[in-house]
Formats: structure tokens, C-alpha cells, sequence
């Protein structure tokens, strides 16, 4: 059977999550809405606890924890839901990168028709979107800064710590896309500044179909969001709809083992990214990514002449791979991220990612390094 090496699309479930999550689904039967019997009171405790496990990995209070069914709603909520007041105040300019995931982009193409601007600022040749051109492109009229944390095809954690104290006393929210980086990254995502977080429990090892957006305080008012659906009041009216009591008590878990063995997994994937480069280095590999600021569990690279399409057929049964965002990949169109880095056209056509995590078992890097010289 294939090792699978797509954590970036989506991980495996951490065994004590799984054990949890099937427990609720048999034994925690009520809606944590209920509030007339003890059923929906066991829910409600559950939820509870598993806003407190979110809430300390980025450092925020568990009621700016608003539980949605993942990173891409959150985005949604976060974007979309702030329009009606930059309407209402005349900020209608938003500040992105252009190498954010669709679950960004999509939502502020839906403002640019509403009549707001977004300046999209580009990344340098390491993919690295330099803060200093993110703070120059703020204006009066700013009202939202979006910058993901860690981009999810090359790996780069973005300036986020630079942005942030950049933006120190001025009016703009600051949002950030963490699916990447929640649990992973963590020191940056905890500073006061950021309003905004978005984050999925499938890249951190819990269920998929749950997510959150932390909506911080700023001088104890929350960001002024509308919801996107009416209906039940659920997350302080900006989410209906009946909390998936399981899947957000397994999100809470896994958030809490990342922030507890967030050390032992970054060294578990340093060591498998040696052995992967060390193996791979005859086929000269050409990586694609500032390499002194990417993620430990992510390689992005190409190799002359070679097609990652080609590549990624004589590698099936062996490993799963992908050359692009799950996004997007049922109608592959080249990475809009790699030409914003400007990559030849070759390279873009070329490049695969390799993703693995603490739970990748051990992988045989030189037979795949010969299944991939076999195209050469």
C-alpha cells in the first residue's frame, strides 16, 4: 500500500483523537443547545472545554472561539462578514498576497464586485512576501489585511511576527489563514494583534468537517462580523446550526496534543526532511522555497526535464504525492503560486510536494529517488 505523503491536503487522524471522537459519536448523544436536561448539558461542557483547548494554542480567550466546519468558512466569515461595516465607514480597500489559497482569493473577488479594492502583494523568487510591501500597500481606507501564515504548496512561513508588530496602533484587522501553521507554528499566531485567526482540525490531526475562526477582542470589542447564514443563533449568531459535538471534542484534543508535543513532532519531521533531501540529492532536485523559513514536513521541488504528472503515475502504489493545492487539483491548473514566484514555465509544470507528519510511517526514500531517475 502507498505511504501516504499529502499531510498538507489533509492528515491522519492521531489515534487518541479517533478514540474520542467515536466515543461521543455512541455516548454523547445530546445538542449542546439543550439546556432542559442533562444531555445537552454534556454537550455544552464538552464544546466548552474544547474552545479552552483551541483558545491556548494561539493564546486567546475560549469565547473568541467560534467553531465553523473549517479554514475555508472561517476565511469566509472573516472576509465576507466584515463588508457590511467597511461599507458603512468607507474603508473598502483590503490588503491580500498573491499567493493565498482559493479559500482567500474567491471570497475577496465576491468584495471586488461589491465595489471594495484589494491590492495583492507579490511574493519574492523564495515565495517569501515581504512585510515591508504589505505595510506599504495599507492606506487610509484599509480596512482588512489577509496574509496566510504558512503557504500551503511551498511551505514558507510568511513575515506574520514583522506585519503584526507593523501594524501596531493602526486601524486595519488583521486576518490570518493558519490552516497551515495552527499547532505547527506557534509562537507568532499568539500575538495580541492578529483579530482574526483561521484554522481546520484535518490539518492538525482531528476530523475533518470542523474548524474555527478566533475573532479577538480589540479594546474589548470584537471584530464587527456579519454572519453569512441566519438561523438558531448557534457561535453567537455568526455560525447556525447544531455544534458536531464529536468532531469539535476531537478537535479540542488535537489542538491540545500539538501545543503538548508541538517539540517531539518538529524534530520527528526534521529527521524524515533530512532523510528525504540526503536521498534525493543525486536527482538534483531543485527546491522551490526560501529554505531557511520553511516547515519541516514540506518539500516543494522540481527536476529538469521531468513532468510531476509523469512523476506522480510512476510513483502510484508507492507514494501519494500531489504538485498543487487539493483545491484545486480536480481541474489542474498550474500553481498560481509558483508563477507568482516566477518559476519557469517548466518547473511549475515539474513541481511536486512531498508532505508527511509524526504519524508518516518509515519511508523508503531511494526507491522512490529510482522510481523518479527511471523518467530521467
Amino acid at each position: 500500500m502507498a505511504i501516504y505523503l499529502d499531510c498538507n491536503a489533509s492528515a491522519p487522524l492521531e489515534p487518541a483523537v479517533q478514540e474520542l471522537m467515536f466515543r461521543c459519536f455512541s455516548e454523547n448523544v445530546g445538542n449542546a443547545g439543550s439546556r432542559t436536561h442533562e444531555f445537552g448539558q454534556q454537550a455544552k461542557r464538552a464544546v466548552q472545554a474544547a474552545r479552552e483547548q483551541v483558545a491556548s494554542v494561539v493564546a486567546a480567550n475560549p469565547d473568541e472561539v467560534l467553531f465553523t466546519s473549517g479554514a475555508t468558512e472561517s476565511n469566509n466569515i472573516a472576509l465576507l462578514g466584515l463588508a457590511s461595516h467597511g461599507e458603512e465607514v468607507g474603508r473598502k480597500h483590503i490588503v491580500s498576497t498573491a499567493i493565498e489559497h482559493k479559500a482567500v482569493l474567491e471570497p475577496l473577488e465576491v468584495l471586488s464586485t461589491r465595489g471594495f479594492e484589494v491590492t495583492l502583494v507579490p511574493p519574492d523568487a523564495d515565495g517569501l512576501v515581504p512585510a515591508k510591501a504589505v505595510l506599504m500597500a495599507i492606506r487610509p481606507d484599509t480596512l482588512a489585511v489577509s496574509v496566510m501564515h504558512v503557504n500551503n504548496e511551498t511551505g514558507v512561513i510568511q513575515p506574520l511576527a514583522e506585519i503584526a508588530e507593523g501594524m501596531e496602533g493602526q486601524l486595519p484587522y488583521l486576518h490570518v489563514d493558519a490552516a497551515q501553521s495552527f499547532g505547527k507554528v506557534m509562537d507568532e499566531l499568539r500575538s495580541p494583534r492578529i483579530d482574526l485567526i483561521s484554522a481546520s482540525s484535518h490539518k492538525v490531526y482531528g476530523p475533518i468537517g470542523v474548524g474555527a475562526l478566533i475573532a479577538r477582542r480589540r479594546r474589548h470589542r470584537r471584530p464587527p462580523l456579519e454572519p453569512l447564514m441566519r438561523g438558531g443563533g448557534q457561535e453567537r449568531g455568526l455560525r447556525p446550526g447544531t455544534l458536531p459535538t464529536p468532531l469539535i471534542a476531537a478537535f479540542g484534543l488535537a489542538a491540545e496534543l500539538a501545543e503538548k508535543d508541538y517539540e517531539t513532532r518538529r524534530q520527528q519531521c526534521l529527521t524524515i526532511r533530512r532523510q528525504a533531501l540526503a536521498a534525493l540529492e543525486p536527482l538534483e532536485i531543485r527546491l522551490h522555497g526560501n529554505q531557511a523559513r520553511v516547515v519541516p514536513h514540506v518539500l516543494n521541488f522540481s527536476i529538469d526535464g521531468l513532468d510531476s504528472e509523469a512523476a506522480m503515475l510512476s510513483l502510484k502504489g508507492l507514494v501519494a504525492i500531489s504538485n498543487g493545492s487539493a483545491c484545486t487539483s480536480t481541474s489542474y491548473q498550474p500553481s498560481h503560486v509558483l508563477k507568482a514566484m516566477g518559476l519557469s514555465e517548466g518547473e511549475v509544470q515539474g513541481a511536486m510536494r512531498f508532505s508527511w507528519c509524526h504519524l508518516t510511517p518509515d519511508i523508503n526514500w531511494r526507491t522512490i529517488r529510482d522510481a523518479i531517475a527511471g523518467l530521467q
